[in-house]
Order: C-alpha cells, then structure tokens, then sequence
C-alpha cells in the first residue's frame, strides 16, 4: 500500500465518493464537489485523486454498465473501502483535535 496520509482534496473526494455511494463516478464526484465546496473543479484532478485512492487501498472500483447516453461505455463507479473509512476518521479526529486546542 502507498503512503496512507490524506491531502485536502483527497480527503474531500474520499468524503464525496462516501456520501454518493452506488453512483460514485467522475462527473458525478465532480458535481457533488462543486455542489458542497462552491468550488470549481476539474474532472482529470479528480480522477487523479480516485486512482491515488484506490492505490491506498480506501476506494474500489468496478465498471458499471454500458448506457446508450454514454454511447456504450461504462462508467467506473467507486465505493469507500472499510480502510478509507477508517482513515476518514482518522483525519477527523486529528483535526477535532487541533480545533479543540485552538485559542478562543
């Protein structure tokens, strides 16, 4: 497994393919980013980011079927593994921390 730590947008396209569920595909993670985050976001960065995630081992994938909307082709739908789980955690609860020991 590569190295395990979650960037920023990682851990926003993590949250994302979670919160989608069966219809975790690029333009649909893209769309629910902009949607949430009121940012603009590009398909390939996006992309990138799933591989690198299924690489760490918190996402899988499988091609899902082909649509005639589609001409044919399939989407690669993503689902959150038990381990992208657990380090969607993980980040949560370093960052609670840190909030915590934040000054008022």
């Amino acid at each position: 497994m590569k190295g395990t730590h979650l960037g920023e947008f990682e851990e926003v396209v993590l949250l994302v393919v979670g919160i989608l569920m069966d219809n975790a595909y690029g333009v649909a993670v893209v769309e629910e980013i902009e949607k949430q985050t009121g940012r603009s976001v590009s398909l390939s960065p996006v992309h990138s980011a799933l591989y690198r995630l299924e690489e760490k081992g918190y996402v899988e994938s499988e091609l899902g079927g082909a649509t005639k909307t589609r001409g044919g082709r399939r989407k690669r739908i993503y689902q959150l593994t038990a381990a992208g789980r657990a380090a969607l955690d993980e980040a949560k609860a370093i960052r609670n921390r840190l909030w915590n020991m934040l000054p008022d």
